[in-house]
């Protein structure tokens, strides 16, 4: 089987090991993985700003790219909503203004072929044991474009789960949004953070090492938070600032980390 990994411009940009990850971690699964060069920024930012015409080029360009792949798979559900539920939302507004069915087609050839990282695992290769070694203690925060868009349930936690090592401790307050959302946390930026700072609080009080997510556009947010609480001079870290257990506080600080750089580790390969 061969897939195309469609980055997305934020990994590509500033996560690339998380791209690598991806492309280890499958070809560990005896998949082989394209990368087409052309592909770009699907068009999130503009589309969800309000320009919507100055996103139908890059619908264009990204059905382009990822023409004749049968599975397009990519680390980030936010980016996986944008091909599947938005691109055709932009055909059929074309269609409704009359210039024909050209994007609405382009979007119904490339929406049902595009999976999220964990959909394609799971529901496709019909795997949940990747053969991951990370011996940590780990919580996972559900995006909400994975968790409400898209839909991904408790598939990334059932990965986590058959991990070697890692120890899986719940989330409070899970559900809630970290406060990222993309342009949201531009125009917002008091609520986005105080959002945030409660999401890194949760975690920090969970005594886990790691902060776990599936999508970096939030895991960049909680990280910066997190940075910040732990810069000198700042009243305390996040985890004293959140109450933490003793051991979390005198331990390593919380960190974050993608999904797919913890299923792609292995004793002999750990995550960077």
């Amino acid at each position: 089987m061969r897939v195309a990994l469609f980055v997305t411009c934020v990994n590509d940009a500033l996560y690339p090991r998380t791209g690598i990850a991806v492309v280890r971690l499958l070809e560990r699964l005896g998949i082989a993985v394209d990368f087409p060069a052309d592909q770009t920024c699907c068009g999130q930012p503009q589309y969800n700003t309000g320009y919507r015409r100055e996103t139908e080029p890059l619908l264009r360009r990204t059905a382009v790219a990822f023409a004749g792949h049968e599975y397009v798979v990519t680390p980030s559900g936010s980016c996986a909503a944008m091909l599947r539920e938005h691109y055709p939302r932009i055909g059929r507004k074309a269609e409704r203004e009359g210039r024909g069915t050209e994007l609405t087609d382009a979007a119904a050839d490339l929406a049902p072929r595009v999976y999220e990282l964990t959909e394609f695992l799971v529901d496709v290769l019909g795997v949940t044991d990747v053969g991951a070694y990370f011996p940590h203690t780990v919580t996972y925060h559900p995006s909400c474009h994975g968790l409400r868009g898209l839909g991904l349930g408790d598939r990334p936690r059932r990965l986590l789960a058959a991990v070697k090592g890692l120890e899986l401790v719940e989330l409070p307050g899970a559900q809630e949004c970290c406060g990222f959302g993309g342009t949201f946390a531009v125009k917002n930026p008091d609520v986005s953070a105080a959002m945030g700072t409660d999401k890194i609080a949760a975690a920090a009080a969970t005594g886990a090492e790691v902060l776990c997510g599936a999508d970096n556009s939030c895991l960049a947010h909680l990280d910066g938070l997190l940075r910040r609480a732990a810069a000198p001079g700042t009243p305390a870290d996040a985890a004293a600032r959140a109450g933490a257990p003793p051991h979390a506080r005198a331990g390593a600080p919380l960190r974050t980390l993608h999904l797919a750089e913890i299923l792609a580790a292995t004793e002999e390969e750990p995550p960077a």
